[in-house]
């Protein structure tokens, strides 16, 4: 069922900003843990032309600007016809009959560098039925990964969903082994956590949570005043952290080609 919003939080289906914490904790062969403070929104993509926010634009430039070209095909047509084709090439079109929901960082005064959007998809009656993450790595390349129950039953928070990795994101880990997600997106706070495993052996911990709010001129100001160098520093903080992991000696690897199919 979708989320029951509070006095001061919307809905899981509504648009919305996110003020939270992004966590990485490397668990094999040297120890690295961060906690970096972020913020993201959160677009139903059937609403799209009708959200209106001071300091954002959709699909035109202002300090903080969501650009379709940045998602989907990148090349600047609509999101959701190319989301619903993806869904029914792979027979999910009948139950992701409801809104999707595009979770990601928009450009702020025009840079923006994305490790992860993710696309919730949603039956008719608001249940979480498909996610898509839409992963981009540091040399240009991206993946997607298409994750449900196999039966397609709704995604609960305590639900674990698996993928195989296929696509190269960092140089100290191989490609191999799997992800493990789990959603909770029934808000005020929305989390997601991806673990990635190999030979039995959980090797990294991720989370990405944050409360929502309205998005609206005071959320956009907010966000302006707190974090107003995110998304630069986030190719920042990926580099300082390989510096890091490169001065423990962890073991790197060589970037092998990408995947010939773009969602698996």
């Amino acid at each position: 069922m979708p989320s029951r919003p509070t006095p001061d939080a919307p809905g899981s289906l509504a648009p919305a900003v996110c003020f939270g914490a992004v966590m990485h904790e490397r668990l094999v062969q040297a120890h690295n843990r961060f906690v970096y403070p972020t913020a993201f929104v959160r677009l139903p993509l059937g609403r799209l032309d009708e959200i209106r926010a001071p300091l954002l634009g959709i699909d035109r430039f202002n300090l903080f600007s969501v650009l379709s070209r940045d998602h989907g095909r990148r090349d600047g047509s609509p999101l959701l016809p190319w989301l619903r084709g993806i869904l029914a090439e792979r027979g999910l079109a009948a139950v992701c009959d409801g809104e999707v929901v595009l979770q990601t960082m928009p450009r702020v005064m025009g840079f923006v560098f994305n490790p992860v959007s993710f696309w919730f998809c949603h039956d008719r009656d608001g249940a979480l039925r498909v996610v898509l993450a839409e992963v981009s790595n540091t040399f240009g390349e991206r993946h997607n990964y298409l994750v449900h129950h196999p039966d397609l039953a709704p995604i609960q928070p305590r639900d674990e969903l698996t993928a195989r990795k296929l696509f190269h994101v960092s140089p100290f880990f191989p490609l191999r082994g799997e992800y493990r997600f789990r959603f909770d997106t029934r808000g005020p706070a929305h989390v997601v956590h991806i673990d990635l495993w190999d030979d039995g052996q959980r090797q990294l911990g991720t989370c990405l949570a944050g409360r929502a709010q309205a998005l609206d001129g005071r959320a956009m100001g907010k966000w302006l005043l707190r974090h107003p160098f995110l998304t630069l520093g986030v190719i920042a903080r990926i580099h300082w952290q390989a510096l890091r992991l490169a001065a423990k000696r962890v073991s790197f690897h060589r970037k092998p080609a990408p995947p010939l199919e773009e969602t698996t």
